[in-house]
């Protein structure tokens, strides 16, 4: 099994070799219940201890003949024993082993995707930190809206990365469970004890009941999760990606030197890393759809769901891990450009400000249908003519009866839309 001492790759949780081994533990912690149960001498138990052993190639070529992968591993180790080799698997079948192994793989690829997440929420804390102040456009269906600043932008990421966070945790808890029940999962020929103690020493629950299987809503919850956390990460990408635009060009991915973005263009710097983490996305999301369809199977069990887990649980998982680690480092080293967020900002003259003269508008008297229609007329003006907003609204009469001395230039203060950010940011304990 994997070193738990070190940080493992994610593939190799999902290794033949580790996977192996997984299931070679389990039938022989069901080796050391049954001893404890009186059914295996202890001196029969130390045998088989000490003369397992899992030879990969040769499992491999047993599984191409038996076409049984349980069956090919019992071979393998039976073969470097005596007739103590009889007590293993005993009562077992083969999803026993199965499905409890595939529990251990999920959980700890759960805890390595909650490690990548919780790196990540530090990196969005330092960035938000960093630009808590640093004021830019918000837009709402692309077209400028009211200022923001990009602290609060990632602070909204922070919030949905918090929420993955708790989503992944509960994962690992829905997948965190065994069964040795048998055939059937009536415990025909085992007593339920093997069970118990084999799920605790892997540091899973008994399942309260089983048919020859885990049954796949579990699965299916992990994979779901995990298609969150991808569209998360999109939506983090995709607003990067956004924000890059030529025109734009508020943020942008990192750009390493020797880099080329295009082979026929060499001014190109194109977002190639996040443009990669919104393709994957679609992969994990597909993903999950099958683990939904692997929910549905014949009686106490089909076999339908088991070609589709051996690519959906380690794609996903595989994928979801390097996402994270991708986008943590794109975050870390995101070129941020307050001056152009500045250009931006000011790009439409004071259009920007438009709710805060209406509502004052509102105040001063005016109903607000009066008060829109008087603030829209100059508003579309200035987008019509190009014509500067601030300065129509000085110049309309009218609004100047209602919103006399300074009231107008205090519309236009860019720090009154903003002057909540402490707020947001405390509700974070930033």
């Amino acid at each position: 099994m994997i070193d738990r001492y070190s940080r493992p790759q994610m593939s190799e949780i999902f290794s033949p070799e580790n996977k192996f081994q997984v299931q070679l533990k389990i039938e022989l912690l069901a080796c050391e219940a049954l001893n404890e149960l009186g059914v295996i001498p202890k001196e029969e138990l130390e045998k088989i201890k000490n003369k397992a052993r899992l030879d990969l190639k040769r499992l491999e070529e047993i599984e191409a003949v038996v076409h049984h992968e349980t069956v090919a591993l019992l071979t393998t180790v039976a073969e470097n024993m005596g007739e103590e080799s009889r007590f293993l698997h005993l009562g077992m079948t083969s999803s026993d082993v199965l499905d409890t192994s595939l529990a251990v793989l999920m959980k700890d690829a759960a805890d390595l995707i909650i490690s990548d997440l919780e790196k990540l929420r530090e990196v969005i804390i330092d960035k938000a930190r960093e630009y808590k102040y640093t004021p830019m456009i918000g837009r709402t269906h692309g077209i400028h809206a009211e200022p923001i600043t990009f602290g609060l932008k990632l602070l909204v990421w922070l919030s949905e990365t918090d929420r993955n966070l708790e989503r992944m945790r509960r994962a690992k808890e829905i997948i965190s469970y065994g069964k040795i029940s048998g055939a059937v999962g009536t415990y025909a020929h085992l007593d339920p004890y093997i069970e118990k103690y084999v799920c605790e020493k892997l540091g899973l629950k008994p399942a309260l009941i089983s048919t020859q299987i885990e049954q796949r809503d579990r699965h299916a919850e992990y994979l779901m999760i995990l298609s969150l956390i991808a569209s998360s990460l999109e939506k983090f990408a995709t607003e990067i990606r956004n924000l890059q635009r030529t025109e734009i060009r508020e943020v942008e991915e990192p750009f390493r030197k020797g880099q080329k973005g295009s082979s026929a263009m060499p001014h190109k710097r194109n977002p190639v890393r996040t443009e990669q983490i919104c393709g994957l996305a679609r992969v994990v999301r597909a993903n999950s759809l099958a683990a939904m369809e692997n929910i549905p199977l014949w009686n106490e069990r089909d076999i339908s769901h088991s070609s589709v887990e051996r690519i959906i649980v380690p794609d996903s998982c595989i994928l979801i891990d390097y996402m994270l680690n991708s986008f943590t480092v794109i975050l870390t080293d995101l070129m941020v450009y307050p001056e152009n967020m500045r250009r931006n900002l000011e790009l439409t003259g004071g259009l920007i400000f438009s709710e805060k003269i209406l509502l004052e508008l509102v105040k001063a008297g005016l109903k607000r249908e009066e008060a829109y229609s008087l603030v829209q007329r100059n508003a579309l003006l200035a987008w019509e003519e190009g014509r500067d907003f601030r300065k129509l609204i000085e110049e309309d009469e009218q609004i100047r009866g209602y919103l006399g001395g300074n009231k107008i230039e205090e519309c236009f203060a860019e720090d009154y839309p903003l002057k909540k950010v402490d707020v947001i940011f405390s509700r974070f304990g930033l």
